[in-house]
């Protein structure tokens, strides 16, 4: 481990897989709709998506807790709150609705049966959930944060779990936001102020050091 990850070990640590849901990340699901002809694309966090494998992989392999957040909303919209208001359109679509494809966790990262799911309708995931007791009855105290969105979602979780005194690592390549701007401009800030930004490679090689020879661990 090198000095750019203090505090990223085994032990202690859980890994976040933040709403990699069908609704943000398929071409069939809700924010491809909604994004197009608007300047926006959901290609980067489809792009995030072999990442966030990668990182389940190596965690499952040595006994990380794995826990999977979903943004999803009661069938009527109840819990809309600022977002349904700024964007009703989600509303019309049937955007992240309980119970519906859109709001699934895509096929490729499907939670196995010794993973956490953690439901949310605000942009945390510590926001109105079970996931601070569940983090505090497995002893975690860092955190990896994959997922979409950076800027949002990703970011929002971050922030608190920042105040909440975790140690957080947010993985630049298995994060996707709408734009490539929003992206890098929300890995500066949180790398600035609440944790520290790391790659994929650098969980890998933490957590399973025999991935790699001697030499080719972490980023130096």
């Amino acid at each position: 481990m090198t000095d750019t990850l203090p505090g990223l070990q085994r032990e202690g640590t859980a890994l976040l897989v933040i709403d990699m849901q069908n609704g943000f990340c398929h071409p069939n699901g809700s924010f491809a709709q909604m994004t197009e002809g608007r300047g926006l694309s959901i290609e980067m966090c489809k792009e995030a998506i072999p990442g966030c494998a990668r990182l389940v992989e190596s965690a499952r392999r040595t006994s990380t807790p794995v826990v999977y957040t979903r943004y999803v909303y009661h069938p009527g919209y109840a819990d809309g709150g600022i977002l349904l208001d700024k964007y009703p359109e989600m509303e019309k679509v049937g955007s992240l609705a309980a119970g519906s494809w859109d709001a699934e966790i895509i096929e490729d990262l499907a939670p196995g049966p010794d993973d956490f799911v953690i439901d949310k309708s605000r942009y945390s995931a510590f926001y109105g959930t079970r996931l601070e007791p569940v983090l505090n009855g497995l002893g975690v105290r860092s955190l990896v944060l994959c997922g979409v969105t950076t800027n949002i979602c990703v970011g929002t979780t971050a922030r608190d779990a920042s105040q909440r005194d975790y140690r957080v690592f947010v993985v630049s390549d298995a994060t996707g936001e709408l734009t490539r701007e929003r992206h890098e401009n929300a890995l500066a800030i949180l790398d600035y102020g609440f944790g520290w930004v790391v790659s994929v490679r650098d969980v890998v090689a933490t957590l399973e050091p025999e991935a790699f020879p001697v030499g080719e661990g972490a980023t130096p």
